[in-house]
């Protein structure tokens, strides 16, 4: 299995050499916006899924491949949730040990309750959690949790690992039309946030197919309120338009299984990002990958987006 893909663009994190610790779906999340589909099934489990010696071996070979300035940060993203393989922590500082690389932790933060789960981010440059509710009853509307993962345990850890932690603690919050963007909604969110003390609040919105296809990215006016509510270190991230590095890829196929299998993108995204293929070479591709049972499309907003077949999306 490839744990390790990029450099990706990333609005948040510049060039980012992205490092995906276990399978797909391993998550104590099911959130209703996830652009990789249901959690099915969910796990709470911590344990080594795919073995640290490997990954950090993946990581030396990509980092060797790489002149020095190609790459702004090194960010453990599961897809699904990073926390949950036993040895991030080692990871973290093996990878601190081999090059001055900025390290980051995308996590959505359930598992820092944990004394071992705390610990092993102390050593992250830039910690990533997810917080979109301001109640226990919204986030178990938006992320479905494990029953272990709690919203007092997720607030609770928060609270914790912030007052030990070192680095930069930036939060996300995940914008939903009609569900998190209201003014009541946006109070209460402020006020755990005013606990958590983050050092940026970056706002972001649904705009890669939800598993829910209910689930609609706040619109404007739910933006402002937002940035309104939650202060001045809360700002709006936008997408990344542009290339994703595929180099290290041999045939559009193996590109396109390596990105949408993190990230589901529609067809002209993808003719933009596998630029060093024609048009017709990537769409060749795409049926031939479809027609083996490797990806398959899905239909949101109007738009045709390309997922790993595996991925479990509501009709």
């Amino acid at each position: 299995m490839q744990t390790v893909y990029g450099p990706i663009p990333s609005r948040r994190l510049g060039r980012s050499l992205g490092v995906d610790p276990i399978p797909a779906k391993t998550c104590n999340w099911n959130c209703i916006y996830c652009q990789l589909g249901r959690s099915t099934p969910m796990t709470n489990d911590r344990r080594e899924y795919i073995p640290r010696e490997a990954i950090l071996a993946e990581i030396q070979t990509t980092l060797a491949h790489h002149a020095a300035g190609e790459i702004d940060h090194i960010s453990f993203v599961g897809s699904g949730e990073p926390t949950l393989h036993s040895g991030l922590g080692w990871l973290i500082r093996r990878v601190k040990e081999l090059t001055t690389i900025p390290v980051a932790v995308i996590t959505n933060g359930a598992l820092l309750y944990r004394a071992d789960v705390r610990h092993d981010l102390l050593a992250a440059d830039i910690v990533m959690p997810t917080v979109s509710a301001g109640t226990p009853e919204l986030h178990r509307q938006i992320h479905r949790p494990h029953p272990e993962v709690t919203f007092a345990r997720l607030l609770d850890g928060l609270e914790a690992f912030r007052s030990d932690y070192r680095g930069q603690l930036w939060v996300e919050v995940m914008l939903i039309r009609a569900i998190n963007d209201s003014e009541a909604a946006l109070i209460a969110l402020a006020a755990v946030l005013r606990r958590i003390q983050p050092d940026q609040v970056h706002i972001v919105l649904p705009d890669r197919p939800p598993a829910e296809p209910w689930v609609l990215p706040a619109d404007q006016e739910g933006v402002l309120r937002a940035e309104a509510a939650l202060g001045p270190i809360a700002h709006i991230v936008h997408p990344f338009s542009n290339g994703v590095h595929v180099s290290d890829y041999a045939t559009p196929g193996e590109a396109i299984i390596g990105i949408v299998t993190r990230h589901p993108m529609s067809q002209s995204q993808l003719v933009a990002a596998l630029d060093q293929w024609t048009p017709v070479e990537v769409a060749a591709a795409l049926d031939e990958l479809e027609r083996a049972g490797a990806i398959r499309p899905v239909e949101r907003l109007g738009v045709r987006f390309w997922a790993a077949a595996s991925a479990v999306f509501a009709a």
